[in-house]
C-alpha cells in the first residue's frame, strides 16, 4: 500500500480524501494557493505546499506545480479529488512519466469519456441510450443556430469539456441559441481551457439520474445503484439522494448493466459515475460519464456501506475488487444537501467574506454526516466554487432520511455570508418534493420568481411566537438581576406580553412551570415551551414545544428576536402591551429608493460593459456581465430608460451592492 500520497485538490474533498487515507494509514500531503494558506485541508494534512497564486489557472490546475510539489514530498500517489485536474488526460499522463500513482481511471478512459462529443458516440457503439444531437463541433454562433433549428427546440448548448454546470445554457429560440454559445464558450475556455460546444436536444419534464460504477485493473467491473440528482438550479446539483424514488429494480437493473458496458469498453477502472436523463417513462438516455469521484458520493456510501475514496486508493494500488455484483446490497435511503455561499433572497447569487459563525449539526454515525473544508473564521473566496458544506442524512426510508435531514438543517448555525441553508429547508418541506414527483426543472417552476422565504403555517407561528415569548421572559428575569437597584424598586417582569410577527400580533401570556418549563397561553390554548436546551446568548434556540422539537436559528433585535426556522425567517417583536399600543403608532421606515439604478448583487469583477451613457435601453435587454466565483452572470434592464451614468468599468472589482450604472 502507498505510504504517502498527495491531493491535488482544496476544500471539502481535500478534507474527505484525507479522513479514509488516515484511516488506511496512509500520509497526506495538501496543496494550497495564497488564498487557502489558512485552510482546513491544509490543517488537516501531515504536509502541506504552496503551489501559487490565487487564481485557479496559476495554481491547482498548473500540471507543473503539483508535479514539484510531489517531487518535493516524495508522495507516491495521487487523489485529484473533483474539478480542476481529476479530468485532465495529460495529467495522468505527466504522473505516469514520474513514475507516480494516479488514483483514477487511466488516461485512454479520461480522454474517451472527458470529452462529451467523443463519449457520446462511445455509448452508442456499447449500446448505451443516447440523446438526439450534433456530435460535431460547432464553429460559431450562427452555426449554432442552424444545428439547433435542425434539431428542434429547446436544445442544450454544452461545453464538451465542461462540468458541474458550467458552460452550459438552455436555448429556446434562435436569439438565446446565439447568446448561449457566445456564454458557454466564454466560460467554458475560463473554466476548462478548452472552448469546444456541442448541441444536443433538451428533453422536457427530465429527472437526472446517475450510476455509480466501480472497476479494477483486473477486469472486474461493478455498479453501485443511482443517485437521483434532479433537484438542480442553473444545470448545478443542490440536492441529490440515493436511491432514486422514481426507479423500478428492472430500469436500475437496465441502467446500471448498461453503464457497466460503457466502463468496460474503455478499460475503465477505479469509480466513476454514468450520468443519464430519465423521461416520466423511464426511458433513459446518456448523458456523460464523470471519470472521477462525485460531489454527491456520500449518499452512496450511506447506503452501500462502500468507502469509495478507499475503493479507488485500492484500485491504484492493483488489489482487486473485494466484492462483486451480487454483494452490493442497497440499505436504506441517504439524501446530500449541498450548502452554498449563495444568497437565496438575491437569486442565488455568490457571497463571499468571512464565516463569523460555522457551527454544523452533532454528526451522527451513519445518521449525520457533514463533509466540509471549512471553519468558524474562515474565508469563503471569490477564487473558487462557493461550496460550503455537504450535509447528509440516512434513515430506513425516505421520509426518515427526510426527517433527519430536516432537524440537521434546523441546527446548522452560519453567520457572515448569505448562504442557501433557508432554501435547502424549504425544499425538504414542499409536498413535491416530499412525494418524489421532481424533475431538473423543480426549482424553476416551484420558485419562478426566486426564493423568498418558506411560508410559516398558522399553527407553527404561534408556537414561534410562543417560544419567542418565553425567551424574552427569562432574558428579561435576567436583567433585573442587576446589582445595587433601589430597595423596593426592583424590576419585575410581568406575564401579559403582546407579540407581533408581521401584520399579527398575539397577546400572550407566559407561566413559570419551574426548570426551564414554561406554559404559554395563546388564544385560549396552553402550549407548553421547554428550554433547558437553551441559555440566553445562544444562536441556537433548541426548543422543545408540546413535546415536538423546535430548533429555531435566533438573533436579538430590538424588543425581540429575528428567528429562522424550516426556511422561515421572521421577525417576533416580544412587548409589554402598553409598549406595543405605542409602537403600532410608529411610522413605517421605508428602504431607498434604488430604482433608478443597476447594482452589483453580489462580489464580482465586471467583465464588460454593454451600454455608454446617453444610451436607450429595452427592458430585458443586457447591460453588462459580472464574472463571480467561476460565473459569468449577465445584468438585464428591469424597464425601459436612459443610461445617465456609468459608475463602472471593465476589469473593476465591486462589492454588493454598489453602483454599476445610474439611469434618467
Amino acid at each position: 500500500m502507498f505510504k504517502k500520497i498527495l491531493i491535488a485538490n482544496r476544500g471539502e474533498i481535500a478534507c474527505r480524501v484525507i479522513k479514509t487515507a488516515r484511516k488506511m494509514g496512509i500520509a497526506t500531503v495538501a496543496v494550497y494557493s495564497d488564498a487557502d494558506r489558512d485552510a482546513l485541508h491544509v490543517q488537516m494534512a501531515d504536509e502541506a505546499v504552496h503551489i501559487g497564486p490565487p487564481p485557479a489557472n496559476q495554481s491547482y490546475i498548473v500540471i507543473d506545480r503539483i508535479l514539484e510539489a510531489i517531487r518535493q514530498t516524495g508522495a507516491e500517489a495521487v487523489h485529484p479529488g473533483y474539478g480542476f485536474l481529476s479530468e485532465r488526460a495529460e495529467f495522468a499522463e505527466a504522473l505516469a512519466k514520474e513514475g507516480v500513482a494516479f488514483i483514477g481511471p487511466p488516461p485512454g478512459a479520461i480522454e474517451a469519456m472527458g470529452d462529451k462529443i467523443t463519449s457520446k458516440k462511445l455509448a452508442a457503439e456499447a449500446g448505451v441510450s443516447t440523446v438526439p444531437g450534433y456530435m460535431g463541433l460547432i464553429d460559431d454562433a450562427e452555426h449554432a443556430v442552424k444545428i439547433a433549428t435542425e434539431i428542434g427546440y429547446p436544445v442544450m448548448i454544452k461545453a464538451s469539456a465542461g462540468g458541474g454546470g458550467k458552460g452550459m445554457r438552455i436555448a429556446w429560440n434562435d436569439a438565446e441559441a446565439r447568446e448561449g454559445f457566445e456564454l458557454s464558450k466564454s466560460e467554458a475556455a475560463n473554466s476548462f481551457g478548452d472552448d469546444r460546444i456541442f448541441i444536443e436536444k433538451f428533453v422536457t419534464q427530465p429527472r437526472h439520474i446517475e450510476i455509480q460504477v466501480l472497476g479494477d485493473k483486473h477486469g472486474n467491473c461493478i455498479y453501485l445503484g443511482e443517485r437521483e440528482c434532479s433537484i438542480q438550479r442553473r444545470n448545478q446539483k443542490v440536492i441529490e439522494e440515493a436511491p432514486s424514488p422514481f426507479l423500478d429494480e428492472a430500469t436500475r437493473k437496465a441502467m446500471g448493466e448498461q453503464s457497466v458496458a460503457l466502463a468496460k469498453a474503455v478499460d475503465y477502472c477505479s469509480v466513476g459515475t454514468v450520468e443519464f436523463i430519465v423521461d416520466g417513462d423511464r426511458n433513459f438516455y446518456f448523458l456523460e460519464m464523470n471519470t472521477r469521484l462525485q460531489v454527491e458520493h456520500p449518499v452512496t456510501e450511506l447506503i452501500t456501506g462502500v468507502d469509495l475514496v478507499e475503493q479507488m486508493i485500492r484500485v491504484a494500488n492493483d488489489e482487486k475488487l473485494a466484492m462483486s455484483q451480487d454483494d452490493v446490497k442497497l440499505d436504506g435511503w441517504a439524501i446530500e444537501s449541498r450548502l452554498y455561499a449563495e444568497d437565496p433572497f438575491r437569486n442565488f447569487l455568490p457571497s463571499i467574506g468571512r464565516l463569523t459563525r460555522y457551527r454544523p449539526p452533532q454528526e451522527v454515525e451513519r445518521q449525520v454526516r457533514n463533509d466540509t473544508g471549512v471553519y468558524e473564521g474562515g474565508e469563503i473566496s471569490m477564487y473558487y466554487d462557493p461550496m460550503i458544506a455537504k450535509l447528509c442524512s440516512w434513515g430506513p426510508t425516505r421520509d426518515a432520511a427526510i426527517e433527519t435531514m430536516r432537524g440537521a438543517l434546523d441546527r446548522f448555525e452560519v453567520a457572515g455570508i448569505g448562504h442557501n441553508l433557508p432554501f435547502l429547508s424549504a425544499v425538504m418541506d414542499h409536498p413535491r418534493f416530499v412525494s418524489g414527483n421532481i424533475t431538473t426543472a423543480f426549482i424553476a417552476e416551484e420558485y419562478p420568481e426566486g426564493f423568498e422565504g418558506a411560508a410559516l403555517a398558522p399553527a407553527d407561528a404561534v408556537k414561534m411566537s410562543a417560544v419567542a415569548a418565553a425567551c424574552h421572559l427569562v432574558r428579561q428575569r435576567r436583567g433585573a438581576q442587576v446589582s445595587g437597584a433601589m430597595e423596593g424598586r426592583e424590576y419585575e417582569p410581568g406575564t401579559d406580553w403582546v407579540v407581533r410577527m408581521g401584520d399579527e400580533a398575539r397577546e400572550v401570556t407566559v407561566a413559570d412551570a419551574g426548570d426551564w418549563l414554561f406554559d404559554v397561553t395563546i388564544g385560549g390554548a396552553v402550549l407548553k415551551v421547554d428550554l433547558s436546551g437553551w441559555r440566553p446568548g445562544d444562536a441556537l434556540i433548541d426548543a422543545v414545544v408540546d413535546g415536538a422539537p423546535m430548533p429555531i436559528k435566533a438573533r436579538r433585535i430590538t424588543d425581540g428576536f429575528a428567528m429562522d426556522w424550516r426556511g422561515a425567517s421572521r421577525k417576533v417583536f416580544v412587548r409589554t402591551p402598553r409598549v406595543a399600543e405605542l409602537a403600532a403608532l410608529m411610522p413605517e421606515k421605508l428602504p431607498p429608493d434604488t430604482s433608478k439604478m443597476l447594482l452589483c448583487p453580489m462580489p464580482g469583477l465586471v467583465v464588460s460593459i454593454a451600454v455608454e451613457e446617453g444610451d436607450e435601453v429595452q427592458e430585458g435587454q443586457a447591460l453588462c456581465t459580472v464574472e463571480a466565483m467561476k460565473m459569468e452572470n449577465v445584468l438585464r434592464a428591469e424597464r425601459k430608460g436612459v443610461v445617465s451614468k456609468l459608475n463602472a468599468a471593465p476589469g473593476d472589482s465591486l462589492a454588493v451592492d454598489e453602483i454599476i450604472m445610474e439611469f434618467e
